[in-house]
């Protein structure tokens, strides 16, 4: 049997209230420092993500990331600062989560997430929060972590709305929700049409939630579920989702098993 090392007083006291609570406790936390998730996207929804990832005690978080920090993202991107504008996003993300928890390794993935990397990518995560902010990388995602049987943990915004929820090989996946992409331009981008600032910080936070629910086993997950939120009405509505027997990649003859050209797919060119 092997012996799991144990806290040092430093983590014991950084963990403490996760450490009381019955639901965690010190096998919880093991968990949670064991674990290693894979962040697509520094960005909007990445930032509040990861902080909270972090704080928690996750013990390796990748990030994909190959953009630089504009001063337009620093309206909601909370991972970055004044002082980073120009500096690769993934190295910002890097300085600021070993600055709230030097437990955490952060692996930086500074590439244009692809069908040609993307499987060498995620094959060392458990779990996979999609932050991306098109269509091509929210396919590409889905697809990748259907075809390895990991869970993806995913976020859009819009505006004032935002939506989350949680994808899995075997209760549906995101092409059951949206078997098609929308015609190219239909859907204005955040840099098109604009954001909330907040907005991302809420949806991001939920799928910091569902992420620890899943490292630790804990309640209901996502899974079968789409959360809508308005943030102008104040209101959290959820939706079913079902697995489409009939769905390309997760159905029950699937006719996607490699994956694919997810630009020419959607029309439109993939921006993580």
């Amino acid at each position: 049997m092997v012996e799991t090392l144990a806290f040092t007083k430093e983590q014991v006291q950084r963990y403490s209230r996760h450490l009381i609570m019955p639901q965690v406790g010190s096998k919880g936390q093991r968990k949670l420092l064991e674990a290693k998730v894979l962040l697509i996207g520094a960005g909007g929804l990445g930032s509040p993500t990861a902080l909270y990832l972090c704080a928690a005690g996750v013990g390796t978080l990748g990030i994909v990331d190959f953009d630089v920090v504009e001063l337009t993202n620093l309206q909601r991107q909370i991972l970055h600062h004044s002082y980073d504008i120009g500096r690769l996003k993934v190295d910002s993300a890097a300085d600021t989560l070993n600055d709230i928890n030097p437990d955490v390794k952060v692996v930086k993935h500074n590439v244009r997430l692809s069908s040609q990397n993307i499987m060498e990518i995620i094959e060392d995560y458990d779990i996979v929060v999609d932050g991306s902010d098109n269509f091509p990388t929210r396919y590409l995602v889905n697809d990748a972590c259907v075809m390895v049987k990991k869970p993806n943990v995913h976020g859009s915004i819009f505006l004032f709305e935002g939506q989350a929820s949680v994808f899995t090989h075997d209760k549906g996946c995101y092409r059951c929700l949206y078997p098609d992409p929308p015609p190219p331009g239909m859907v204005p981008s955040c840099a098109e049409a604009g954001v909330l600032g907040v907005l991302p910080g809420i949806v991001g936070s939920i799928q910091a939630v569902e992420t620890i629910k899943l490292i630790l086993g804990l309640g209901e997950p996502l899974t079968g579920r789409l959360l809508l939120f308005d943030a102008l009405d104040m209101d959290f509505r959820q939706v079913k989702i079902r697995r489409d027997p009939g769905c390309p990649v997760c159905g029950d003859n699937p006719t996607v098993t490699e994956l694919i050209d997810y630009e020419a797919f959607c029309g439109i060119p993939a921006v993580v």
